[in-house]
Parts: C-alpha cells; sequence; structure tokens
C-alpha cells in the first residue's frame, strides 16, 4: 500500500496471495479506472525479488475474497455457497417491492445484494397466483379494487366501491370469483341466430334442426359411416346419372374408332 501511494495510482488494494513455491506474488485490486502499474510492478518486483501479477476484479469479487457478515446477521452468499456473481439492477428490486434506497437494498460491497437476484424467479412465478394490485375484479361483493397482495401469507386486501377494505385469503378469492363465473354460462355456438337454437348446447341440437336448407348437412347413415351423398338424393336420379354418363362414353368410344383407318367407305382411308 505504501508504494501505491507512493506512485500515486488510483487503486485499491484488495489480497495479496503468494504461490506455494512463492515464486510468483498475485495481487488484487480494485479501481474504477484504467490503471498504468508498470512502476509498481518494478518496485514489487525488487522489493520482494519475485514474479508480480496485478489483477484487477470487481468489488463484488473483492467481497468474495474476503468474507464477512452481511446484514442478514449470515455469512456472504458470494463467499459462502452462490456460485456466480452476476450482476443485478433495480427493476429486480421493484418486481419484489422493495424500497429503493440504495442504504437499505445494498450490501456490504456497495452494490445491490446478491439475494435479490437469485430469490427474483420465486416473486415472479409467486405473482402469477394473485390478481394484479390496481385491477378492478368482481366477487360476492360487487366490484371490488385489489390494493395490495400478500405472497407469504396468500392474502389480498380488496376494496369496495364506498370505500370499505376488507382482507381476504387466495383460496376464499378464487372460490368467489369461480362460482360468479359458474353461474349463468350458457353454451353456444356460432349460428344460433341463423338456426334459431340460442342457449342450446351443440351436442343437444337435434339432427333434425340441422338438415334445413340453409344448413345443408349429409344424411348419416344407419350405420354410422361418414355419408357420401346429400340430402334428397335419390337412387333413381343416381342410376340416370350413371346410364347417362356410360352412354356418352361409348359414344365417344365409337365416334373415336369411325376416324381410324379404312374402317368406313366414305373415310379418305377407305378410298
Amino acid at each position: 500500500m505504501e508504494r501505491v501511494k507512493a506512485n500515486g495510482l488510483g487503486m485499491k488494494l484488495s489480497d495479496a496471495e503468494w504461490q506455494w513455491d512463492r515464486k510468483k506474488l498475485t495481487l488484487y485490486f480494485t479501481a474504477d479506472k484504467r490503471v498504468d502499474f508498470r512502476n509498481l510492478v518494478r518496485d514489487l518486483a525488487s522489493l520482494f525479488r519475485t514474479r508480480i501479477e496485478l489483477k484487477q476484479i470487481g468489488v463484488r469479487d473483492e467481497a468474495k475474497r474476503l468474507d464477512g457478515i452481511g446484514r442478514c446477521g449470515r455469512q456472504y452468499c458470494s463467499a459462502s455457497w452462490l456460485p456466480e456473481l452476476r450482476p443485478v439492477n433495480l427493476g429486480v428490486a421493484k418486481d419484489q417491492r422493495l424500497s429503493l434506497n440504495p442504504s437499505q437494498i445494498s450490501g456490504a460491497c456497495g452494490r445491490l445484494m446478491c439475494c435479490l437476484r437469485y430469490e427474483h424467479e420465486f416473486y415472479v412465478q409467486s405473482r402469477k397466483r394473485f390478481p394484479k394490485e390496481g385491477k378492478i375484479v368482481v366477487t360476492s361483493l360487487g366490484e371490488e379494487k385489489v390494493v395490495s397482495v400478500d405472497i407469504f401469507r396468500e392474502r389480498i386486501t380488496l376494496r369496495g366501491v364506498e370505500g370499505e377494505v376488507r382482507l381476504v385469503t387466495l383460496p376464499e378469492f378464487k372460490k368467489e370469483t369461480e362460482e360468479l363465473t359458474g353461474v349463468g354460462a350458457v353454451v353456444t355456438n356460432g349460428d344460433e341466430e341463423e338456426n334459431g337454437a340460442e342457449g342450446i348446447a351443440p351436442d343437444e341440437i337435434s339432427p333434425d334442426l340441422l338438415y334445413t336448407a340453409e344448413h345443408p348437412v349429409f344424411v348419416p347413415p344407419a350405420n354410422g359411416f361418414p355419408p357420401r351423398k346429400p340430402t334428397g338424393y335419390t337412387p333413381g336420379e343416381g342410376a340416370a346419372r350413371e346410364g347417362e354418363a356410360s352412354a356418352k362414353r361409348r359414344r365417344g368410344r365409337r365416334g373415336g374408332r369411325r376416324g381410324r383407318g379404312n374402317d368406313e367407305p366414305n373415310s379418305p382411308g377407305g378410298q
């Protein structure tokens, strides 16, 4: 530290570590800007008679190396079990409804506490089970506004239209809303106005109701297989149509033979 002050460098030494054979001395430091420590390395090499290596680390890594007791009364998470030190932004604190005062949500390193990062997923998943704060919901007492939610005690604070405030648990809230959504529910389909079946479920509509001119539906056969012929199709009409089609095919074949070779005396080939 004396050599750092003598060279007038804006850096803070955090830790020093000897190699086992004492052939290298590693110094860890923090700094806000880039530091030119070439003169410092020469001074330290002549002082300790060994190889000198300086490593710049962040304030989180410094707290991890030095270790200590956090504001929760326990050992630093970074020094005890946290494998990776990820950056923490202020948006994580907002999602957890914490105070945005830096002095209250910062750790010993002066940055936002690491626990805000790995606890964030729990808050996000837990809040999905609750209605959003400020949303208007319909309960057994009418329309109420969600004032706040408590994800740990599973409680919801509601405020009615007249200003009365009440506290309900999450199971009670879900029960009220489910009962209201289940009453008066009518199963409808997209063709209510056309076929005149108001409030009738699709499974309950009679087959005769669907076989209309506006909605031509194939007549289901007795064996239950998919039908192939439309309503109004009679066997006589089918036989007549098939006979006409076969006659046209036969005339076409005979006509083709007349134009071939020497079959006809009036053809060019017969002459």
